[in-house]
């Protein structure tokens, strides 16, 4: 193909748009922590700018000379980079060689990133390191290559990687020299000698039987370091650490952490560390904890790993945004293993069961309604305030759940557990790693935040939630009882598909995903829309029609609906209400009541 041939497809077809997500959550669960062996890590992607769609990247063959043209959100051209020969299919967030990531983003250092340099962000580096990699640890090679040799252009980044053996987190901040802003533009203020720009990191290997999380805020503290007197013999496990200067033993089994050699000495150039190396620790230096980052963002994952070992409530007076009390640890082992609906279960939470429960008080209302709108942060008389941050919420754009089994053909084994909206809400559809052709109600491009589409699975489920919203404690119930039913039905449809399509080629394998999963994706389609309408017949006009226990609205025998059920209003709710307009609302004190004709409540 002639060059300028190669350069024209790269320009058009081979385009990375960031699509940013601001504040996410992931939970990584390594082989020995899952009930069946898998390693799962989730990713919640949650956005008030972010609408929920499966991103796609189908594989292709590039012939000697293609190159990869990313551009900013302008249009226009940053960074031009070399393709390799084979480019593997990508399914959101995981590979069809079993590699997954995720991501969340943390402020860290503003000096360190506020000034806009060219460089790769971190959506574009997921999908870049997805199409290219067959393990996680290649994964971080891969990554920290790019970052190298092209720059970095956000602030701090929390990763998340795993392939069917192992599961990795990589935490990094940008690394520049200091510029000031003259008429809109960076201007070199001081450069530092020997470093260029780029980012600084440090990857750790989750223990197996652990689990992790991350979400918002660096987790990575003090972490091993590579002996001062290097050691070149290969297979011996001498290498539980290494330095970006000995990449080249990552491969060894025994490397559990891994860190750019740059990492501490940056930091001491910058001012943010003058201690001795051992002591350096990686969040302290990049991202100090403050009371708003801890409330709002660890506090999931204690909230999380609160759930799998009650010896975490120890970590509460942390969780509630006190840096001086015991820090939370970077990964706890669970009392019990988990199985795939666990994890579906983890991803749903509002801090119930600690002193943070958003069902509680006059924010939830008379619903008990778990979600809070804008501001995460408020003022009354002087004094600063928060509305809690949790696993659960509303502006979520999309999530996953990567499973990663072993001993599967790879195209069989990774599977892509993918929702839309709320996690408390949500449907987890499976996709498996192989598939070609994303179900239609995930498909992207259908629809946007300003395009409704009726076949679009995120307008659909928030059709849902946000009815919901109005009458939480009511119709939720009826919610997780659609959730359930198809959840694990789904899980029982993998289980007998993997059975199905064992020895099947992979042409023939493909095909049947693709059948599969769209058809799963077509009878969770259904049965939300039969949801949706069954929500709007029940709870019309501020009460709740009777129903029986298969969820059939009862009927007298005249044909119309039953009296209307009153709701069921807390006496703390009452409370509340008499104390402001009990004045105003009240029957006179000396009324005589004895021959009251009390007045139908359908009047």
């Amino acid at each position: 193909m002639p060059r300028h041939c190669t350069l024209f497809l790269c320009l058009i077809a081979a385009t990375i748009f960031t699509t940013p997500t601001q504040a996410c959550t992931d939970f990584l669960f390594t082989r020995g922590a899952t009930t069946d062996g898998s390693t799962i890590i989730t990713y919640m992607a949650d956005s008030y700018y972010l609408y929920g769609e499966l991103y796609y990247h189908a594989p292709s063959v590039n012939p000697p000379g293609t190159t990869l043209g990313l551009y900013h959100k302008d249009g226009i051209p940053q960074i031009t980079i070399p393709q390799p020969e084979h480019c593997f299919n990508v399914v959101g967030y995981i590979n069809d060689h079993q590699v997954a990531m995720g991501e969340s983003t943390f402020t860290g250092r503003r000096e360190l990133w506020a000034t806009p340099q060219k460089g790769i962000d971190y959506g574009t580096l997921i999908w870049i390191v997805l199409q290219r990699v067959t393990s996680a640890r290649q994964a971080i090679v891969e990554l920290t290559t790019l970052l190298d040799r092209y720059g970095y252009c956000n602030n701090g980044e929390s990763f998340s990687i795993s392939d069917t053996a192992e599961v990795w987190i990589l935490e990094l901040m940008s690394k520049r020299a200091e510029y000031d802003t003259v008429k809109g533009k960076p201007v070199l203020k001081k450069q530092y000698r020997g470093y260029r720009d780029g980012a600084v990191w440090v990857a750790r290997r989750v223990p197996d039987g652990y689990v992790c999380g991350h979400a918002n805020q660096a987790r990575i503290t003090t972490f091993p370091q590579e002996p001062t007197r290097w050691n070149k013999t290969k297979g011996q496990g001498l290498h539980r650490a290494i330095s970006s200067r000995h990449l080249d033993y990552i491969y060894e089994p025994e490397v559990e952490c891994v860190y750019s050699d740059d990492v501490i000495a940056f930091a001491r150039m910058r001012g943010y560390f003058d201690g001795k190396d051992e002591d350096f620790s990686f969040a302290d230096a990049y991202n100090p904890l403050e009371f708003e980052t801890i409330r709002a963002c660890d506090a999931r994952i204690y909230a999380m790993f609160l759930k799998l070992n009650k010896d975490v409530r120890r970590y509460e007076r942390y969780a509630m945004g006190d840096a001086t009390a015991e820090r939370l640890p970077l990964w706890i082992k669970p009392e019990h293993k988990v199985s795939i609906h666990d994890v579906m279960q983890l991803t749903r939470d509002h801090y119930e069961g600690t002193l943070m429960d958003m069902t509680q008080g006059i924010g939830a209302g008379e619903y008990g309604c778990p979600y809070r709108a804008l501001p995460l942060r408020w003022s009354l008389d002087g004094n600063r305030y928060v509305n809690e941050r949790p696993v659960s919420t509303q502006q979520t754009g999309f999530s996953l759940i990567a499973q990663c089994r072993a001993n599967m053909p790879d195209k069989l084994g990774g599977i892509l557990w993918f929702g839309v909206d709320d996690t408390y809400s949500t449907v987890y559809c499976p996709l498996y790693c192989g598939i070609t052709v994303p179900p239609e109600c995930f498909r992207q491009g259908n629809g946007s935040l300003t395009r409704y589409s009726t076949t679009s699975a995120f307008w659909l489920f928030n059709r849902v939630a946000n009815f919901a919203y109005s009458r939480y404690s009511d119709m939720i119930k009826d919610i997780q009882q659609a959730q359930f039913e198809l959840e694990t039905s789904f899980i029982q449809a993998v289980a007998d598909f993997d059975h199905k399509a064992a020895n099947a080629n992979d042409s023939t394998l493909v095909a049947m995903e693709n059948n599969f999963c769209s058809n799963l994706a077509s009878q969770m389609m259904n049965r939300w829309t039969a949801l949706d309408q069954y929500l709007l017949m029940k709870y019309m006009d501020l009460n709740a029609k009777e129903s029986d226990d298969r969820g059939n609205l009862r009927l007298p025998s005249f044909g119309t609906a039953q009296q209307p059920l009153t709701p069921n209003h807390s006496t703390n709710y009452y409370r509340q209400l008499v104390n402001e307009r009990g004045h105003l609302i009240g029957y006179p004190q000396n009324e005589d009541q004895s021959n009251s004709q009390a007045i139908p409540d359908n009047y």
